[in-house]
């Protein structure tokens, strides 16, 4: 049980040094993008972002769900 928690606490860890790295290289990259797409974020209705963020979330757990049985051949990748 505890080491399953521990590949579980890796597997959260590295799905959010990924989100940074693919964040942060946006940033580097197109910074005036981003500062265009973040002015047109902030100017829309709360509900449409919630509404895009409930999909996002949605397709997250669907994603996790397909990947479920796959999730200890992705750890020996990692791991490797």
């Amino acid at each position: 049980m505890t080491a399953q928690l521990l590949l579980c606490g890796s597997f959260l860890l590295i799905g959010f040094a990924l989100v940074l790295l693919v964040e942060g290289l946006l940033c580097a990259m197109f910074p005036n993008l981003i500062k265009r797409f973040l002015n047109q974020v902030t100017a829309m209705p709360e509900a449409i972002l919630r509404s895009g963020g409930m999909v996002a979330a949605g397709v997250g757990c669907g994603l996790l769900f397909l990947t479920e049985g796959r999730l200890g051949v992705v750890a020996a990748w990692f791991l490797h």
